[in-house]
């Protein structure tokens, strides 16, 4: 991938920074480089509201100080089913609008929310941990989940989520951040820190969720469900890696069916037409 010189400047200042850092504290220099791990790249950009989120019910909630913003779209006629839609890492939530109608025109009221630190939603970092705390909120806050479609790094938290949401009965992973070690290694290729800040940033990320890193893992969380799961994924996907994907298939899991694409990449997997409608024919059967 070839970076553009902003990106190569920003690259070498935070490189520049956290080594030096590192020379007085090695954890503090963990700490810095595991904000940088949680920070949305692009930031926070205004986004235009595409005009289904204007026939929305407003929603917002609290979770650690931060406000949680999103929308409800309930149908003419209902089925009495949930559907929940999160976004992928530096993304948002209109970004999934052409699912929207598909869904309530079914029955089902459709939930979105932006995560911490993405959209309209408040804060300035964002780790799967903190996105599995606000799915299993809003699931608290706005009664049973029937379903999440979910994608990228939000696919994860929703896998991680589902081990505590009993009430799921199915379970759409497009393109998720299948192993966060793989996550870490890249992050470190992108930023090259070395082995010691990484090592140090891995325990750091141990101690804050009480856990090996390994545990945050979609194909970890997916082996401890029985929920009925589609998961979507490019061969070409250089985000998340179709290489993570392969020792889950090997598996067989009764309760997962893969789709397999080809040339759609992280992120035009869930705006192709077909992905579309098997998502939907997935929900509705």
């Amino acid at each position: 991938m070839k970076l553009k010189i902003t990106q190569r400047i920003a690259i070498g200042y935070y490189k520049t920074k956290i080594k030096t850092i590192g020379i007085l504290s090695k954890r503090k220099a963990a700490e810095k480089a595991f904000d940088l791990f949680c920070t949305p790249y692009s930031g926070k950009p205004k986004r235009k509201a595409p005009p289904i989120f204007k026939e929305a019910e407003e929603l917002s909630f609290k979770l650690k100080n931060l406000t949680i913003r999103g929308w409800q779209w309930i149908p003419e006629n209902g089925n009495n089913k949930k559907i929940l839609i999160v976004h992928g890492f530096d993304s948002c939530s209109y970004k999934f609008d052409k699912y929207i109608k598909s869904l309530t025109l079914k029955g089902f009221t459709v939930l979105a929310f932006d995560g911490p630190a993405h959209g309209i939603s408040d804060g300035k970092t964002a780790n799967a941990l903190i996105l599995k705390e606000t799915l299993i909120t809003i699931e608290k806050l706005h009664g049973k989940l029937y379903g999440i479609m979910a994608h990228s790094y939000g696919a994860l938290a929703a896998s991680l989520a589902a081990e505590e949401i009993k009430s799921l009965q199915k379970l759409i992973l497009i393109a998720p951040a299948t192993e966060t070690t793989t996550a870490i290694n890249n992050f470190f290729t992108f930023l090259p820190l070395g082995e010691v800040i990484k090592n140090e940033m891995i325990l750091y990320m141990q101690e804050l969720g009480n856990k090996p890193v390994t545990h945050y893992s979609a194909s970890r969380a997916i082996q401890q469900t029985k929920i009925p799961t589609l998961w979507l994924h490019d061969e070409e996907d250089w985000i998340c890696p179709y290489a993570d994907v392969q020792p889950v298939q090997k598996l067989q899991l009764s309760h997962v069916q893969f789709y397999i694409t080809t040339g759609l990449g992280h992120s035009k997997i869930y705006r192709d037409t077909e992905v579309k409608k098997k998502i939907i024919d997935f929900i509705i059967r």
